[in-house]
Order: C-alpha cells, then structure tokens, then sequence
C-alpha cells in the first residue's frame, strides 16, 4: 500500500482532532476523503505529509514511517494545501525552478516544461504570480505538488476558485494521474467525487464513518434496492404496499411514488406485474441509488 494508516490519533488540547482513523490507500486509486469543516481533513492530511506529528498511532507512505522519516517521506509525496502557499513576487517558471531546485531535479527545464504545458500554464509561464486569477494560481500549486514526480498526491481543496472550463481541465487531470499514482483528494464539491474518485472516505467529529467504493457507497446508510415509480392514474399508497419485496412506500409527488425493497434484489419485475393485474399504467420506473451527496448529508448531520 502507499498510505497505511492505523489507529492515527492527534490531540490538541482536551480536543480530538482525529480519534483512532484507518485506512488504506494503494497505486492507481484516487481516494476521496470527505468530511465537514473542522472534521479532521486537513489534520490527517498534515500528518501524513510530516506537517505535525500525530498524537498515537501509525502512518506509513510507500512503506516509511511519517514519524521517523519525515524528510524521505516528502521526497515521495506532492502536496497542495488548501491555502495554497506562493512566491508571489516571483513568475511562473521562476517559481517551479525555485521548486525544481528544492528537489535537486537532473532535467528541471525538462520537467518545468512539461508540467507547464501538463497545467495549461503556457500562456502564464512568464507573468508573476501575483499577476495571475485565483484558477491560474491553483495550477501553479498543482505544477509544483506534480513537478518531481511524487508517488503519492495529497489535494486539499486542489479546484477551489476554478472556472467550469478550468474545472473539467483539472478533473481529467487528476484523473490521468491517479492511474498511476496515489491521489488523496479533498474537496466539499460533491459532483468531483463522483466524477474524480475510485473510492469515498468519510470522516466525521474525527472518526471514520465510510470507507467504500464510489458505486457502493449508498450501502452505507440504505441496505434494501430503491425504486422511483410514477403512474398515469392516483392510487392508494397501502396499494403499492402490497408488492412483493417492497419494504417500504413514499410519496414524492403528484403520481409519484418511491419504494424502497427488503433487499437489494431488483424488485420492478414484480411491481410491473403487479401494476399489470390493478390495470395501472406504469408512465416511469427507475431504479435511484443515493447520491454522493446524499450519503454525505445523512453520516455527517
């Protein structure tokens, strides 16, 4: 694995800031790691990168120890902070030679012009940085976390201030890398982790409350398949009570109905011939899977 994590605690005070979290993270995996504000993100992502030092427990990247190797680690791993940390006063490219430098890179022009044009920062490469939008800043933040090649990313907040333009560009970027690397990524947009991520961590008070592949993600707080229904004619809710495998009915609307299942087994085959026996007109039948954001709003309220 290139981030293991176990029973990692940090304490500040009387206050926990993280309570005993584990959890892995291998190559080729982007990991979604989503909370509230003040849940612990930054914190967890402060140890892993030998920011802090963590309280109790263990974090290991690429197999060293953030306690004892702290120096070897970041040679390993690219970070951008949500706050993102610039040079202003210097311009782009002299910025990622300055970074380049830092790293003691053996091609840095090389590898400067290929995260420049990596980025979409061409246009930018020759203005200083205080000259530059919010957006354009976040590229140069994300050129320097890629720019020696790390094998682990950690992104806090890495598309904040972007336009949708820019947006679709980092996206995709991020998603190319995490074919080959680890990506650890924050964010509270909960569209790019369906669009960005592998897999959801969510964190909340401190604690681990998911650990689950995107796709599965709903099993955490809905244990039974879910079905939106709407039919041509008003019926009687304790009716659609009646189907076989059906738990549970909600109305939604006018006509509109959702049924949760006492399994995840596909239950529209029996509430088709059901609605066939009541001479019910079916107008829409769709199978609905909760969303990233909803997920997220039921384990953190």
């Amino acid at each position: 694995m290139s981030v293991k994590v176990e029973q990692l605690t940090k304490v500040y005070g009387t206050q926990k800031a993280i309570d005993q979290i584990s959890f892995e993270a291998k190559k080729g995996e982007v990991l979604g790691f989503l909370g509230p504000n003040g849940a612990g993100k930054t914190t967890t992502m402060k140890i892993l990168t030998g920011f802090i030092p963590p309280t109790a427990g263990t974090a290991e990247v690429c197999g060293l120890s953030v306690t004892d190797e702290p120096i070897a680690i970041r040679k390993k791993i690219g970070y951008l902070p949500e706050h993102n940390p610039l040079y202003k006063d210097m311009y782009v490219k002299e910025y990622l030679g300055f970074v380049a430098g830092m790293y003691s890179l053996p091609k840095p022009k090389q590898r400067i012009a290929e995260m420049i044009e990596m980025t979409g920062l061409q246009r930018e490469q020759h203005k200083p940085i205080r000259a530059l939008s919010k957006g354009y800043r976040q590229r140069v933040g994300l050129a320097q976390a890629m720019l020696h090649d790390p094998e682990v990313l950690i992104l806090d907040e890495p598309t904040s201030g972007l336009d949708p333009n820019q947006l679709a560009e980092i996206r995709a970027l991020i998603k190319e890398v995490g074919k080959e690397k680890t990506v650890i990524f924050s964010t509270h947009i909960m569209q790019e982790v369906q669009a960005i991520c592998d897999r959801v961590l969510i964190i909340r008070q401190g604690e681990i409350v998911a650990n689950d592949a995107i796709e599965d993600l709903g099993n955490q707080v809905q244990s039974g398949a879910m079905v939106t229904l709407m039919l041509e004619q008003e019926v009687e809710t304790k009716k659609l009570q009646k189907i076989a495998g059906v738990k549970s009915v909600k109305k939604i609307g006018d006509k509109r109905w959702e049924l949760r299942a006492k399994s995840k087994a596909d239950i529209r085959p029996a509430i088709f011939h059901f609605a066939v026996q009541q001479n019910w007109v079916i107008l829409e039948m769709v199978e609905s899977q909760l969303s990233v954001e909803d997920v997220f709003m039921r384990l953190t309220n």
